[in-house]
């Protein structure tokens, strides 16, 4: 009797085992972003500026971070110069967020919306002092990354101007 005990308990547990593993891993809030991860490099850039960034899953993918570089070589109207920024993209509540650093000291907290398939909007409402901030990416059919910074007047939640676009093919 116990023999037979014990093989129920062992088929009990094959079987929940097997249950669990087959159903499907809980989605993350990040999924909508997975078409960002990889390296990518500016194509189409003008004469003297290069750059490139990447994005990346960490933490048990629960964090996708961004590292981001522009070189700029020396002209007759400016010396040669480097930028470099970091962005960290995690789940608080039921909303992305994101936060962003750069080595010019600047420093922006996003609210983040997957729109549609494979398109994403970094949003930074401006305050009554300080400027607004969106930047978008957009991956094309034809597997191009379009980037867009704008930026608003502080005060000004609808007059978002352009500062930079860009294009980027995965490396």
């Amino acid at each position: 009797m116990m023999g037979r005990t014990a093989s129920l308990a062992v088929v009990a547990l094959a079987l929940a085992a097997h249950d669990l593993l087959a159903q499907p891993a809980p989605s993350s809030p990040l999924d909508p972003l997975r078409f960002l991860v990889g390296e990518w490099r500016a194509v189409d850039s003008p004469p003297g500026e290069s750059g490139g960034f990447s994005f990346a899953l960490s933490v048990q993918n629960r964090v996708m971070t961004r590292t981001n570089y522009a070189v700029y070589e020396a002209t007759a109207a400016r010396p040669a110069s480097r930028h470099d920024d970091f962005m960290v993209i995690y789940a608080d509540g039921g909303s992305l967020k994101a936060d962003y650093f750069d080595n010019e000291g600047h420093v922006i907290h996003y609210d983040v919306q997957s729109r549609r398939d494979r398109e994403v909007v970094f949003h930074c409402a401006p305050t009554a002092k300080d400027p607004g901030y969106r930047l978008s990416y957009v991956l094309m059919p034809e597997g191009l990354l379009k980037g867009q910074f704008e930026v608003s007047p502080p005060g000004d939640r609808e007059a978002f101007k352009t500062y930079l676009t860009w294009t980027a093919r995965r490396s």
